[in-house]
């Protein structure tokens, strides 16, 4: 119920505007309530809800990742040893072991009185039946004692000589490549923090304290700036790099508030068949980070709608692309906010978004010529049929509702995510970045911080060369052991060239 002010003018022509402004402000309080009850909701489903897109009938009871063992029961047969979880469907069979695991053989005889058979007979081998148990080798520590022979002549005063011992990376250290392979592969592949494999080693005897941990990793960083270096060169050779940015804690910046922000950015692209992933540290989130990143670049960036890349885009040569998947989720949030059973406006739009990448997903494996006639011949007919469902639907919503949002950042971005059909090997999103700039993320939950900047660029280098040897098929420790062992001994850009991941074929044991 509107209420009315005491004194009303007599003019009926302002009695006229004092109502639709009482109007006008009751409809904007309706709205906020609108906008706040959406919110709520969104709120609600990302602390509690599936963080998958995707939505099911059959969905794992919650329960179940709170109380993993407590809600396991075993099964009476367990012939092929599954495991079956309260609720969930029976699995088949177990994967086999993989084939490059190293293997011990056991062989079991008979006993020898078993051989003899009833009949007297000494009995022969049939067969053989084969089972495979799965054995792990706790850590394993030890000391290399290098002992280095001293020669001098009697018969003379000559100086003594020393035998030559081969280099090392951290010359005066007790940390051999395999220690310092092991130290960045739990912190940046297994999120591990220094000061727990600082306790790790204490169980094994080892007192080593957290400060040379962070201390070995900042050395270590240094040392792989060539390598650095030349995957640079090798990501700005590509014709699309796939950009994105998340932010970081650094404690001790000078000048700067320990609770301040950074940024952690990251690159991601190269050619398909020398793929590269780089992230940079830097204080700052404005847009001359990405112009210093990629200044000598010319070609496609794919980024999300982030005003800090418009400086970038407007770079001779530099042409940008925007992500479908940014644009689908939030239409799947504008779906999830619509009253349980009703379809609305935002199915309609995630209908039409499916099928652009029900298309991408029959045109994967093809030629780029191929998919670019599968995208011209049927992507641009449903962004044709999405972008005048746009034109008619935007001036009937609320700006700041969830349709609202999404339907807007489809309208102010729609001349950048239409284009990815200009090519074939054009993305239609930015997922590569999003998935390259996750395990940071992940470990970031862990670790929370870092303690100095020198610090949080030893970080963003080490996710550099650890990513980019995960996306280019390397196990991450067997390669940063083959990398610190060689390091000392490179001396030209071929010595270097021949460490990165793509040109190295590895057979270490780990």
């Amino acid at each position: 119920m509107i209420s009315m002010p005491k004194d009303l003018p007599d003019d009926p022509v302002l009695l006229k505007q004092m109502l639709a402004q009482l109007l006008s402000e009751r409809e904007a309080d309706k709205g906020q309530i609108v906008d706040l009850k959406e919110q709520v909701k969104l709120l609600r489903d990302r602390l509690f809800g599936r963080k998958s897109e995707q939505t099911t009938d059959a969905q794992t009871p919650q329960l179940v990742l709170f109380n993993e063992v407590e809600s396991v029961e075993l099964t009476d047969t367990q012939d092929d040893e599954e495991v079956v979880v309260a609720s969930s469907p029976r699995r088949g069979k177990r994967k086999p072991l993989s084939a490059d695991l190293p293997r011990i053989e056991i062989i079991h005889e008979l006993p020898e009185h078993e051989l003899t058979c009833a009949c007297g007979c000494r009995k022969h081998a049939l067969g053989e039946e084969i089972s495979e148990q799965l054995e792990i080798v706790p850590m394993q520590i030890r000391v290399i004692k290098h002992i280095r022979k001293v020669y001098g002549c009697r018969g003379c005063e000559a100086a003594p000589v020393t035998a030559d011992k081969p280099a090392q990376l951290i010359e005066k250290s007790m940390a051999s490549p395999s220690v310092l392979a092991m130290l960045l592969t739990t912190k940046y592949v297994d999120g591990l923090p220094l000061y727990r494999f600082e306790k790790v080693l204490g169980r094994h005897g080892v007192d080593i304290p957290r400060q040379t941990l962070a201390r070995w990793v900042i050395q270590c960083s240094e040392h792989f700036q060539p390598l650095l270096n030349l995957m640079c060169d090798r990501l700005l050779e590509s014709p699309v790099i796939h950009c994105d940015e998340t932010r970081v804690q650094v404690l001790k910046e000078p000048d700067r508030d320990p609770t301040s922000q950074s940024w952690m950015w990251v690159q991601a692209s190269g050619p398909p068949e020398r793929p590269v992933i780089l992230f940079d540290y830097t204080t700052s989130r404005a847009q001359e980070v990405p112009l210093r990143l990629l200044a000598d670049y010319r070609g496609y960036v794919m980024t999300d709608d982030y005003a800090g890349y418009n400086a970038l885009a407007l770079q001779p040569g530099v042409e940008r692309l925007a992500c479908m998947a940014h644009a689908r989720r939030k239409f799947v949030d504008a779906q999830k906010v619509q009253p349980k059973g009703k379809t609305g406006r935002a199915d309609i739009a995630l209908t039409m978004i499916n099928r652009l990448y029900g298309i991408e997903r029959e045109l994967k494996d093809v030629s780029e010529q191929q998919r670019l006639a599968g995208r011209q011949e049927k992507s641009l007919l449903v962004l044709a049929q999405l972008k005048s469902w746009l034109e008619k639907t935007q001036p009937h919503i609320t700006a700041q509702s969830a349709l609202g949002k999404a339907v807007n950042y489809l309208a102010n971005n729609w001349s950048r995510l239409e284009r990815y059909v200009e090519a074939g090997f054009l993305p239609i999103d930015n997922n590569p970045a999003e998935r390259a700039i996750k395990p940071f993320v992940i470990g970031r939950k862990a670790w929370l911080f870092s303690d100095t900047p020198k610090g949080a660029t030893a970080s963003a280098q080490i996710y550099s060369l650890i990513e980019t040897a995960k996306i280019n098929g390397q196990e991450p420790y067997t390669w940063l052991r083959h990398v610190l062992e060689r390091l000392p001994q490179a001396k030209s850009v071929d010595d270097y060239e021949a460490l990165l991941p793509w040109n190295c074929s590895l057979e270490m044991s780990r």
